[in-house]
């Protein structure tokens, strides 16, 4: 989407934050903001998945709005 001009955000676990930077910079994508939420996550509850996402919700968009 951000090659369409799109504004993206990526959203991960901890757990990949050098892989996914890696990632985006060898896609091109190295501006992208990412945004990191406690890892594990497969464990986890529906309701404590929506934790994360409600706590996660200022900086993702803070990201797509600059």
């Amino acid at each position: 989407m951000e090659g369409q001009g799109v504004v993206t955000v990526y959203v991960a676990s901890s757990e990949f934050v050098e892989g996914g930077a890696a990632q985006a910079r060898a896609l091109g994508y190295a501006a992208v903001p990412a945004v990191h939420v406690p890892h594990p996550i497969q464990d986890r509850t529906d309701e404590e998945m929506r934790a994360l996402a409600e706590r996660a919700l200022e900086e993702i968009l803070a990201a797509v709005t600059g």
